[in-house]
């Protein structure tokens, strides 16, 4: 696989043939009507969500996703080419820019996340590419004096009468074609692509390096920038001396900018380095002297409070309770926790009279161009963003107050500048999970099923910090003041009148609760909280989970048979439970280990997990873990099972050492020496058990997460008998 990255932009409004090859364009949405995006470089034209074809059978495909190693890429030229009859490994596969036919329809803006890829371009995708192959066997029919009922493809060739033809030979006809559209897809029996196992089609240039990343961009004159930020949240810069540091080796700038000071030299090393002696002062805030002790003790206070908006309210709690063979009351802490990405921030801006480009990787290459824009005050249409591979996003990589940062620099110094975060950075002076704590009452009845479901949940809210990041992001000329305070309405909204749904998702959606109550107590305390690998049901599946099974201890039922008892209304999530139950069942355990069973559904997706544990010297050790999801069509199996395998180590990692705590209002932790990882001594033999469903493809970037945390919580208990209710688990005594 060649991938290409943009240049400079050209529109086209139909489909047309550029450097003697046939475009043929496509929105997301199906076909577009608007201008197409088309880019100018020595071998051809390359524009974001097209097909190219060239006269000598290069056939290029245009991700209109952004690829941070969840196989996207991979993903969405197999669902293409298996209608195009291209094997995605023959395909050339382009980095996107912006445009607006790009927007992912799950979000309505051009952004990558939430585990949506898939799901929402697998029918457009597959429609362009049934849609183009007829039209290159309509040509055919025409060069060949065939009928078309005649004529047969495979892999990027027409069959006629014993002999292949290249695609490439019938463009010349082609482009002289009326469009086709609405062609029949084919059936799954048919798939030559979706669905088989197949290596990715990034996997050669990353290995061998020759995959660029954001902190391998370069560009002639420029330099290197490291920002000097305040380790209080939101406290504004007072005064800085650098008389310490304008002397030091290749030093050439010491500004100050809206979120702190840069020191700007010609190597990062050497600016890191200056950085460490700037002084700074900043300003005291209301929240300076916090601590972790004191904010779990204000959220814990809040679920006795009556400050709370109501997600769901149905049927009669009180009345659940009186029907009950058994009840529980507990509460479950879920910590702040950074995302870690192997690539920190990093953003190269070069900045022109009126134009500007910028080299990153980012989830939402729109946003990153909008903010220098708004910057920089140049015309959005003048500026190009080279987005590159990610090295890992989680959901970091959808905040861009890095572009910021860039721009800001670079328009202080004239220069080209590339900003690159420290891990220090990334942790101390990051964007988080919320950390949460939610209380569950719950009742079952003799006969298993759940008569009452409790819950309160109180912590961070992730919306009304999105929102403030996204408006300036999404609509560049908005000013900050009406940013800011739309920003406020949200988060007054989700205060008093209902809540963030990223904040309850996960507490009560897949069972079915006849009496059910989930509220949220919103609290600010000035971290900046985003989208973790998972959202919300990263800390809510733990809550929920953590309850189911001690529900059915408190009942005497097995907790397998008490989640398919309340589960027959949602029929996949039942049956992946069922199947890992039945395979729990047959599992033969060594002396000392015990098992573990949670199960979720998120994104579309329904997931199981049974966690096999031990503990050795008091030191909680993972030693399987068997995943049984169903996520419809596996469109590359091998992807699925990659990205359930990489869930479960991140989730893995979170349950046992992921934790973000707070000492007179800054982050403690700075690197992996103390936010550790799971190392692979740790890591645990994974299965992963695939159930097709036959249904449209859904999410798999983030659903393995959610279980695995409960799953080793309630393992635990069976070793121990000590019930773990707060993350990291740590044993007690």
């Amino acid at each position: 696989m060649r991938i290409k990255n943009l240049s400079r932009r050209r529109f086209l409004k139909t489909t047309a043939v550029v450097g003697g090859g046939l475009v043929v364009g496509f929105s997301i949405f199906g076909l577009s009507e608007d201008p197409l995006p088309v880019v100018t470089e020595s071998d051809g034209f390359v524009p974001n969500a097209f097909l190219q074809f060239t006269a000598d059978n290069r056939i290029i495909f245009y991700c209109p996703r952004d690829e941070m190693g969840q196989g996207v890429m991979t993903g969405l030229a197999t669902v293409i080419g298996e209608e195009l009859d291209v094997s995605p490994h023959t395909m050339e596969i382009v980095h996107c820019e912006v445009h607006s036919d790009y927007a992912n329809p799950a979000m309505g803006i051009q952004a990558t996340g939430g585990s949506t890829s898939i799901n929402a371009h697998y029918r457009p995708l597959r429609q362009v590419g049934a849609d183009t192959r007829a039209l290159i066997l309509a040509a055919a029919a025409t060069d060949l004096n065939a009928g078309i009922n005649e004529l047969k493809t495979e892999d990027a060739q027409v069959l006629y009468n014993g002999q292949a033809y290249p695609y490439g030979r019938f463009i010349e006809t082609a482009r002289n074609l009326d469009p086709v559209t609405d062609t029949p897809l084919r059936s799954q029996a048919d798939f030559r692509y979706i669905g088989q196992m197949s290596r990715r089609t990034d996997a050669l240039a990353k290995v061998t390096g020759q995959a660029d990343y954001g902190l391998d961009a370069k560009v002639e004159g420029m330099q290197y920038a490291v920002l000097v930020r305040s380790p209080v949240f939101g406290a504004k810069l007072l005064s800085f001396d650098d008389s310490a540091v304008a002397n030091k080796p290749g030093v050439s700038a010491v500004v100050s900018i809206s979120n702190g000071v840069a020191v700007v030299a010609d190597s990062y090393w050497h600016a890191r380095q200056a950085a460490t002696a700037l002084r700074v002062e900043w300003e005291a805030t209301e929240h300076s002297s916090l601590t972790s002790e004191q904010h779990r003790s204000e959220l814990t206070s809040a679920l006795d409070s009556d400050d709370e908006t109501t997600a769901i309210d149905e049927g009669d709690i009180q009345l659940g309770f009186a029907d009950a063979r058994a009840q529980i009351d507990g509460s479950y802490w879920t910590p702040f926790l950074a995302h870690a990405p192997m690539e920190p921030m990093n953003a190269l801006v070069r900045l022109g009279a009126n134009d500007a480009e910028i080299w990153l990787g980012i989830q939402s290459a729109q946003a990153a161009q909008n903010l220098v824009s708004r910057v920089s005050g140049i015309p959005t249409e003048n500026i190009v963003v080279h987005n590159l591979f990610l090295g890992g996003g989680f959901g970091r990589r959808g905040v861009a107050t890095h572009v910021v940062e860039a721009t800001e620099i670079a328009m202080a110094v004239g220069t080209p500048i590339k900003l690159m975060w420290s891990r220090e950075d990334d942790i101390q002076s990051g964007f988080y999970r919320p950390a949460s704590i939610a209380r569950v009452r719950a009742a079952v009845d003799g006969n298993g099923v759940i008569t009452a479901w409790d819950v309160k949940r109180a912590g961070g809210d992730i919306t009304p910090g999105t929102v403030k990041n996204l408006l300036p992001a999404i609509f560049p000329s908005l000013p900050s003041g009406l940013a800011n305070g739309v920003a406020s309405t949200v988060g007054f909204l989700f205060s008093n009148l209902s809540p963030d749904s990223s904040s309850v998702e996960g507490l009560h959606e897949n069972y079915k609760f006849a009496n059910v109550q989930v509220k949220n107590s919103s609290i600010d305390h000035g971290v900046p909280v985003t989208f973790w690998r998972s959202v919300g049901h990263s800390n809510n599946a733990f809550v929920a989970e953590s309850a189911m099974d001690e529900l059915a201890i408190a009942a005497n039922i097995d907790p397998v048979d008490l989640r398919l008892k309340n589960t027959v209304d949602n029929p996949r999530l039942n049956n992946v439970i069922r199947i890992a139950g039945e395979r729990m069942r047959e599992m033969k355990l060594p002396e000392g280990h015990h098992l573990g069973f949670a199960s979720h559904g998120s994104f579309l997706t329904d997931v199981a997990q049974v966690a096999e544990v031990s503990i050795e010297d008091g030191i909680i050790r993972v030693h399987k873990v068997l995943c049984v999801l169903d996520c419809g069509l596996a469109v590359n199996p091998d992807i699925v099972r990659t990205q359930m395998e990489g869930g479960i180590i991140f989730g893995l990692t979170a349950a046992l050492y992921g934790e973000v705590s707070l000492e007179a209002g800054r982050v403690k932790q700075s690197n992996f020496h103390d936010y550790q990882m799971l190392r692979m001594s740790e890591a645990p033999d994974i299965e992963v058990i695939i159930v097709d469903s036959k249904t449209d493809p859904t999410g798999v970037g983030e659903p393995s997460v959610p279980p695995i945390a409960p799953a080793v919580a309630n393992a635990v208990f069976r070793a121990t008998g000590q019930r773990l209710r707060d993350l990291p688990l740590r044993l007690k005594g």
